[in-house]
């Protein structure tokens, strides 16, 4: 059933990847309308999120945003499509890094990197961010439940020199890289959320104390790598500029959960100035009511 799946679906996914932006972003629309009028699709988790972390916003804001941020859910939809096809040349006139410097300064320095990010913007296009160094890259990723499909998104990622791998792989994977001399950059997205009696470190994100997934900076720590975030900015439809933050060349000098700390307040920032950009869907404040006596 899965290859059956995969043999219907794709033809179609590419089709609509080999369309011109102009009609991509049309399309875009339509889907936009039937998830976010018709369907309603999680729209109770998005007020409620919105609600929740934004109290003193009037109820017409709390709309406005859920409409920006449907709008853009539906863009990145079309434009994680779009990557099947797109080339090197339209992605970096799309994706742009505004001080790729700061990576190039830690490579100079033998450093290999854990890169911070949150559901934030748009990640999908930042895989080109390879063309511009010497690190192998991977990226830690939740296995697709179709296997042709999750050959398929590897596939797309080893273009450019980008290797996607499982949380159980990671360490093992980073470990060996690190033995035979590699220098590695490697994406987390780290605003997931842990189950709540497995979690290690709990504090305030957004206003509201919940369970904080802390694992890139363990292995920043055990590794001996450098962290450092990155924030996605979008300009306009279809273009978004991407900047870095050192949060710590040495993380070892940091004490146990302040660099995650420091990853939530500089995410938090990206929210605030402008929230529509951030994945609402997802329950993040779900386990806010568990919180361990100990973390009150």
């Amino acid at each position: 059933m899965q290859l059956i799946a995969y043999i219907l679906v794709y033809p179609i996914l590419w089709l609509i990847s080999i369309l011109p932006f102009r009609l991509l972003y049309g399309l875009s629309d339509i889907v936009c309308f039937f998830i976010f009028r018709v369907f309603g699709y999680r729209k109770s988790v998005v007020k409620e999120n919105l609600r929740l972390v934004f109290p003193d916003k009037p109820e017409h804001e709390i709309a406005t945003i859920t409409k920006q941020f449907y709008h853009h859910f539906c863009d990145m939809m079309v434009e994680a499509i779009k990557s099947l096809t797109i080339s090197e040349a339209q992605i970096k006139k799309r994706f742009k890094f505004t001080n790729v410097e700061l990576l190039n300064d830690l490579e100079a320095k033998n450093r290999s990197i854990i890169l911070m990010s949150g559901h934030y913007g748009s990640w999908e296009w930042i895989f080109i961010l390879q063309t511009y160094l010497k690190h192998k890259g991977f990226a830690v990723y939740k296995r697709l439940n179709n296997k042709y499909f999750d050959k398929l998104v590897k596939r797309l990622r080893a273009k450019y020199n980008s290797h996607l791998i499982t949380t159980k792989e990671t360490f093992n994977v980073l470990l060996k890289s690190k033995r035979k001399g590699e220098l590695t950059i490697n994406g987390f997205v780290s605003d997931q959320t842990p189950k709540a009696h497995k979690a290690f470190h709990w504090n305030e994100f957004m206003g509201i104390k919940v369970p904080m997934y802390t694992g890139a900076e363990i292995l920043a720590k055990k590794l001996d790598m450098a962290v450092v975030f990155f924030s996605v900015k979008r300009l306009k439809r279809g273009y978004y500029e991407t900047s870095f933050k050192t949060i710590s060349e040495h993380p070892k000098e940091f004490e146990d959960y302040e660099i995650t700390d420091i990853f939530f307040k500089l995410l938090e920032e990206q929210i605030i100035e402008a929230p529509q950009y951030y994945l609402w869907t997802h329950r993040r404040w779900k386990h806010r009511d568990k919180v361990p006596p100990e973390f009150l």
